[in-house]
């Protein structure tokens, strides 16, 4: 059994979830969404600076974030020296054109940004946060560059992807949420707000403020993917969801707003971590899957072989969801070469298979076949991979069908005939299709 990452937040009941009543506008996204399939997360801030995981070695509890190199031997002076990385971190080569290319060409479809991850650390024009790239003792911050998310967003809405912000519903840096001179041990607010409701009010406006203005000052979004699961899950910090969510959507209804591992109206899709389910939720679902062991930057990381990454893809898209990929890029602003590598592979695999993986919904026959289905306006796709394919499986298609095309090459198979032979192709995957007969429906 694989040991669960501790900065993971899990609901397996949220998971399993239904629907409740959505707003039209809302359902219309959700198979837009659906149609997608592939997108990308970025995790991007400080962190990258100091080269380890995320914001997570600054939660004193959290000791697992530092038990393989705490970047600091105190947690206090940790905690100093990590708060002034703004004045350290310098991305002078950050490109987001550049950035958006090589994600059009790897074949995703939405990007996903930190738009502020646990550290406070804003990586767009906040107002209501000093600690941000765009100014306080940011040493990037007179760089027309500095408003990071709004340069991402720009450059990939030219590209035609969809865009997505990511935020930390809690805030370390926030002197409402670890007050000052409180002891805050763990990623939990330093104090109970159930015994200090006026400062939680004070927090609550923050989060209400920071979002309001992330939806309204750069254009049209998509998602709204809110991480941080401790907050509204218990422990008397529950954010003012209703009133957040009005104010979000004000022009823009559509929105998808994703309080991951929460369930619930504001959870409307929702985000198995590193894992692939055993059973496909009931709502729309996006698996998130880092390239790398970790999310954001850290030197000589762990890349995953393209190979698995490809399993992930097929194996989610065949069981209805959606997979985003993680991507952290470095301090000076370009992405790591080991994960240009694999979005290179996936994007070229993808310009030949492509149209078995999005818009495509899961599709099962009665029959026990080889294959992972999905199907598309008719047409059926079926994957298998191409080292444990058999003649008999390809025989025992023809309880679905007469007649297929494989994608590989183009060649089309009839299965009418007598066949003696199983063809073995190169690619990893075996790819298929065929039309749907009506008794299939």
């Amino acid at each position: 059994m694989v040991k669960k990452r501790e900065d993971i937040e899990e609901n397996l009941e949220a998971e399993q979830e239904a629907y409740g009543n959505l707003a039209k506008e809302v359902q219309e996204k959700l198979e837009w969404f659906q149609d997608q399939k592939i997108g990308v997360i970025f995790h991007w801030g400080l962190y990258a600076e100091a080269g380890i995981v995320e914001s997570w070695q600054l939660s004193e509890e959290d000791d697992w974030a530092r038990k393989k190199g705490s970047w600091r031997d105190q947690i206090d002076e940790l905690r100093h020296d990590y708060w002034a990385l703004d004045q350290a971190f310098n991305p002078t080569k950050f490109d987001a054109a550049e950035w958006a290319k090589a994600c059009q060409a790897a074949g995703f479809k939405y990007m996903i940004f930190t738009t502020k991850h646990h550290d406070g650390f804003a990586m767009y024009d906040t107002q209501f946060s000093d600690y941000k790239l765009t100014g306080g003792d940011a040493i990037f911050q007179n760089d027309p560059r500095a408003d990071a998310f709004g340069q991402v967003v720009s450059a990939f809405r030219e590209v035609g992807l969809g865009i997505g912000a990511y935020y930390s519903k809690p805030d370390w840096h926030s002197p409402y949420y670890w007050v000052p001179g409180e002891s805050a041990k763990g990623r939990l607010a330093s104090y109970d707000p159930k015994e200090k409701p006026e400062m939680w009010a004070k927090f609550n406006q923050f989060v209400t403020n920071q979002l309001t203005e992330i939806s309204e000052h750069y254009g049209p979004l998509d998602i709204l993917w809110l991480d941080g699961g401790w907050v509204n899950a218990g422990h008397n910090e529950y954010l003012d969801m209703d009133q957040i969510a009005q104010k979000v959507r004000k022009d823009q209804p559509d929105l998808l707003i994703v309080d991951r591992t929460i369930g619930g109206k504001y959870e409307n899709y929702v985000t198995p971590e590193r894992k692939i389910p055993e059973l496909a939720p009931l709502k729309a679902w996006e698996s998130n899957i880092p390239l790398a062991k970790n999310w954001g930057y850290v030197p000589n990381d762990q890349y995953k072989p393209f190979e698995e990454i490809l399993e992930s893809v097929v194996k989610i898209v065949c069981m209805g969801g959606n997979v985003i990929l993680g991507v952290g890029p470095k301090p000076d602003g370009t992405l790591p070469e080991p994960a240009l590598d694999i979005m290179g592979q996936l994007g070229e695999w993808l310009s030949q298979y492509g149209q078995a993986i999005y818009s495509t919904r899961p599709i099962q026959f009665n029959q026990r076949l080889a294959f992972d289905f999905v199907e598309k306006e008719g047409t059926v796709y079926g994957f298998a991979i191409s080292s444990q394919l058999t003649l008999k499986d390809l025989l025992d298609l023809s309880q679905v069908t007469s007649q297929l095309t494989f994608l590989n090459d183009g060649s089309i198979l009839d299965l009418s005939f007598e066949t003696t032979k199983c063809p073995k192709f190169a690619e990893h995957y075996t790819v298929i299709k065929f039309q749907k007969k009506n008794t299939q429906l």
